[in-house]
């Protein structure tokens, strides 16, 4: 289940929580899908949603999914907390600094700091 949501005058699908999990590629079909007919600019998934797999780099799915959204011209964020998976693995440290640099996905901690971050978005 997802909402869509208005945050300082962004659209922005909010995939809840306890969904089915997001183990490839085409788990994020049907959010795009949605996302897309609703006029979202930015899709919002839970970090727990992801499984394992998406963390890991050399299994090539974090980018893959990067990639389709982009694809598609929206927005990701990744919203919870990640630290167990950044230990890890310099390589996805590297991955959530440059991704958070940029404005196509983001790696974020919670609501306020979403909140914060589309304050200075444009909407289109």
């Amino acid at each position: 289940m997802s909402t869509l949501q208005t945050i300082h005058d962004v659209p922005v699908l909010m995939c809840a929580v306890d969904g089915e999990p997001i183990s490839a590629e085409r788990d994020v079909l049907d959010l795009i899908g949605n996302a897309g007919y609703q006029g979202a600019q930015w899709v919002v998934i839970p970090a727990g949603r992801l499984g394992d797999a998406f963390f890991q780099l050399r299994t090539r799915l974090a980018g893959d999914i990067v990639q389709k959204f982009a694809n598609y011209r929206l927005g990701l964020i990744v919203l919870g907390d990640i630290s167990r998976h950044t230990a890890a693995s310099s390589a996805l440290q590297d991955f959530v600094r440059e991704s958070n640099r940029g404005r196509q996905t983001w790696f974020l901690t919670d609501t306020e700091e979403l909140r914060e971050r589309l304050k200075g978005q444009p909407a289109t």
